[in-house]
């Protein structure tokens, strides 16, 4: 055997593990057979104090949404902290003393300084605290459903972001990657052993917890959720999935808005590849099962990557190996019977099905987004939100 052929052996095996990785955490979560159970708290009157930061950056039209869906939490024990960066706040005027509005003195263009911002002014020292963007809405019951989990021993929970908006074949295809990715990266991976990911929103962690890990660090751009998740699981703490802790996330509706965020995406996965190499490292030398799994999910490729090594992969094998080829072949099947897995797991919206059809088109833009994402962070700083709406028009 060549060198040639054996380095092209050892790419196929990694590229594969991607496509089996979702089979492969079903079957340990089948093995494990230990759903988190819901648990009955000990003493329900007693609230623990939560944080509530919504952070914005230039746009404030949303805020009002966000801040009326808080407000209507089944829960009271709580502060909302909205830190609009670089925003005109003149409008923004709540009548509840619940509402603390904060506009940094100079621009800071980063989540973790917008978050810390918020930390350093609390009003009072609270036990907790959740993480909201301006575009989303919460469900009633969102804090209760974290407690449920925080409950069980866990100092970091992540729930559900579901679509508050369905209005276009962008949007439609946007919530069905994030179905995918709620399916794979939370549900199963927490479900075999491992943490569920962080999606930037919808997250509550221990206020301790949270400035211990990202306190001394420095970051600019996107992806803070990914240097948070690390440095938890570099811990060797789990991030707990809390399926009924739902918050709404506005979907991206318009192809240029697609291009501009999927840039940033790449872009983070490219600059933090190396913290899933070294969690991978630290996962094998110490034998945890929570670091090694995590790892591997870092380290997979954005999805229209992975299906282009993977056609790639195929297509030579047609040629050289066609047992493997047939191999790859059945690798697919098996990725596509688990991306409709989870759609039928959380029930998807038949547009969303719909939608499908014209997933090579969005792979396409997800192309372009590619080719700009060195630059992704010139390109803008945050994604811009028009899809107003209410907590009470979704239900």
């Amino acid at each position: 055997m060549n060198i040639a052929l054996t380095i092209f052996i050892i790419f196929q095996i990694l590229v594969i593990i991607h496509l089996l990785f979702p089979a492969l955490l079903l079957f340990l979560k089948a093995l494990r057979n230990r759903p988190l159970q819901a648990v009955k708290l000990i003493n329900p009157s007693f609230e623990v104090d939560y944080a509530v930061i919504v952070t914005a950056y230039e746009q404030t039209n949303l805020i009002p949404s966000v801040v009326d869906s808080i407000l209507r939490l089944n829960y009271e024990n709580f502060l909302v902290y909205v830190v609009a960066d670089k925003c005109d706040i003149s409008g923004l005027l709540f009548a509840d003393q619940r509402v603390v509005i904060l506009r940094p003195e100079q621009t800071l263009s980063n989540n973790i300084k917008s978050h810390f911002y918020a930390i350093d002014r609390f009003q009072r020292p609270h036990e907790r605290l959740t993480i909201i963007d301006s575009d989303n809405l919460v469900e009633p019951e969102y804090l209760n459903e974290l407690n449920k989990v925080f409950a069980q021993g866990y100092e970091a929970v992540q729930g559900v972001r579901e679509a508050k908006n369905l209005n276009s074949n962008y949007a439609c295809l946007d919530a069905a990657g994030d179905i995918y990715y709620r399916y794979i990266d939370r549900e199963l991976l927490f479900a075999a052993g491992s943490s569920a990911s962080l999606s930037g929103s919808g997250m509550a962690f221990s206020t301790r917890l949270y400035k211990d890990c990202l306190e001394n660090l420095v970051n600019s751009g996107a992806g803070f959720d990914k240097i948070l998740q690390y440095e938890i699981i570099n811990r060797k703490l789990k991030i707990a999935f809390a399926e009924q802790a739902v918050v709404y996330d506005e979907k991206t509706s318009k192809s240029d808005q697609l291009v501009k965020q999927r840039a940033r995406w790449i872009n983070t996965w490219f600059k933090f590849f190396k913290l899933g190499l070294k969690l991978n490292f630290k996962g094998i030398l110490s034998l945890n099962g929570n670091q090694f799994l995590f790892s591997i999910m870092l380290l997979r490729p954005p999805l229209f990557i992975l299906f282009f090594l993977s056609f790639l992969c195929f297509a030579i094998n047609i040629f050289i190996m066609p047992a493997a080829a047939g191999i790859w072949f059945l690798a697919a099947i098996c990725f596509m019977l688990m991306f409709y897995k989870s759609l039928t797991y959380f029930k998807a919206d038949q547009r969303i099905y719909d939608s499908l059809k014209s997933v090579p088109k969005f792979m396409f833009f997800q192309v372009l987004a590619l080719v700009k994402a060195k630059k992704a962070n010139e390109l803008s700083v945050a994604t811009k939100h028009d899809q107003d709406a209410n907590i009470s028009d979704l239900k």
